[in-house]
């Protein structure tokens, strides 16, 4: 089976009536009963692991810099060297899924990257060797974003149409639950092998632990893969021809919407992801928390969203206008930001409620690609999104460290609030420009489903 068929929609088609065990909810691809168990599990498991380790350097914040004899500004350089081999190679990462491996060899390569990459920054650890961290995350750093990147096209060939923006919700969802427990079990596996192995051996003893929830989101990858090569035999999927193939060039093409989008999501995540990388020390200095606590406060984001985002992309499939959802999201999470900067409520309210925002940002934001990008397109849309998403994590994360070392926290928030400011304004671009177009992004679920069926009808006559 060519790789060039496999970014082709797995629903929503007429195929013919299948015979024998194919023909089964269980087996047959085109049930909800397959496609939820095993396809759904194992797409949003997919990288749970990179999810896992990615904060790994967050979950062991005070014990990392203390143990490795490091300042914030070295200790913030994971994050950078995590973000930088992406602010080129997942937009790579996505035309080579689209044009050479397809979405299954392409996502079992990035989960071996984001595996082998955990095991060196580890190792590094173990010797006690900053410069051998550093290469560990540049080489998680590789497959990271760029397995984020099949995982979404994963996503949309098996769940595109009305059911798109809560599996988006879902996947997020257990991402964030990989985070979620990375930060909250982490610190107690250091302390449990502080009792045997001290100092900067026993953090890489507790680091190779997150390498095995990497070989097991490698091992989802290989499974799903069995089932969509599976899919494609048993549907009998057609092939895109070399001719609609996509070509580099046809990323001139991409309306301006989707560059719109993508300045919404690095403006936004920059005052989501490295606030958080930086945030146990922020809620010890300011509130006076313990690690323990601070590390849970911390973590919250993870927490809320894990629960929330699959509840609100279920609700954004039912509502649709996900446009607004975007810009109230970004100005929910401004004015969290306002809150830890300048009060000292309890910082549990500020956080839960940036959980709750983050969620609706990321369910309504994501699924908007599907629906101006032809879905042989996508997984170079996707990996452009997040390269430029990982553009700007990378230079915000060196600088947010550096920002902390000289000015402090407050400055830090301030730099977050401007960031978020942006993002409202590409929002606010983002609704007048579709709204000139027809407001396809910004369309009630009612109103799409009517303009879906009225086009499918448009074809049929033809």
């Amino acid at each position: 089976m060519s790789q060039a068929n496999e970014q082709t929609a797995l629903i929503n088609e007429d195929d013919e009536e299948l015979e024998g065990c194919s023909g089964t909810p269980p087996c047959n691809p085109k049930s909800c009963l397959h496609r939820y168990f095993p396809v759904l599990i194992l797409i949003c498991f997919l990288s749970f692991g990179s999810y896992f380790c990615y904060d790994n350097p967050a979950a062991l914040q005070d014990t990392m810099i203390r143990d490795l004899d490091i300042n914030e500004s070295k200790f913030m350089a994971f994050y950078s060297f995590y973000s930088w081999p992406n602010v080129v190679l997942c937009m790579f990462g996505g035309y080579l899924i689209d044009r050479m491996f397809g979405v299954r060899l392409g996502a079992i390569i990035f989960s071996m990257f984001v595996t082998v990459g955990q095991v060196i920054f580890a190792l590094g650890s173990l010797f006690n060797i900053y410069a051998l961290m550093c290469v560990g995350r540049f080489v998680f750093g590789i497959g990271g974003e760029s397995l984020a990147v099949a995982q979404n096209t994963f996503a949309v060939k098996w769940f595109q149409g009305k059911e798109l923006n809560m599996v988006f919700g879902l996947q997020l969802s257990f991402s964030r639950v990989g985070s979620t427990v990375n930060m909250n079990i982490m610190q107690p596996l250091y302390n449990l092998i502080d009792e045997h192995v001290h100092g900067y051996k026993c953090l890489g003893i507790a680091l190779f632990i997150g390498a095995g929830m990497c070989v097991f989101s490698l091992l989802c990858a290989f499974l799903l893969s069995y089932f969509d090569k599976r899919a494609d035999r048993v549907l009998k999927r057609k092939q895109i021809s070399q001719e609609d193939m996509i070509k580099f060039k046809d990323i001139l093409t991409f309306p301006f919407t989707t560059w719109l989008i993508s300045i919404i999501c690095v403006a936004y995540y920059v005052a989501v992801f490295p606030f958080i990388g930086l945030g146990l020390v922020f809620f010890e200095m300011k509130f006076g928390l313990t690690p323990t606590s601070a590390n849970a406060v911390n973590s919250l984001v993870y927490i809320v969203s894990a629960v929330a985002s699959p509840v609100f992309g279920f609700l954004i499939d039912k509502i649709g206008k996900n446009v607004f959802w975007v810009i109230i999201g970004i100005v929910v999470t401004l004015g969290c930001h306002m809150l830890l900067a300048f009060t000292f409520i309890n910082p549990y309210v500020a956080m839960i409620i940036m959980g709750l925002s983050y969620s609706v940002l990321a369910s309504a934001l994501w699924p908007m690609v599907s629906l101006i990008i032809p879905g042989h397109q996508l997984g170079t849309a996707y990996g452009i999104m997040q390269a430029i998403q990982n553009l700007g994590l990378a230079v915000i994360s060196l600088t947010a460290g550096i920002i902390v070392d000289q000015n402090g926290y407050l400055i830090l928030e301030v730099f977050f609030m401007a960031w978020l400011c942006l993002a409202l304004i590409a929002g606010v671009l983002l609704y007048l420009f579709d709204a000139n177009k027809g407001g396809k992004l910004n369309l009630s679920a009612k109103a799409r489903a009517l303009q879906k069926a009225n086009s499918e009808s448009q074809i049929q006559d033809k």
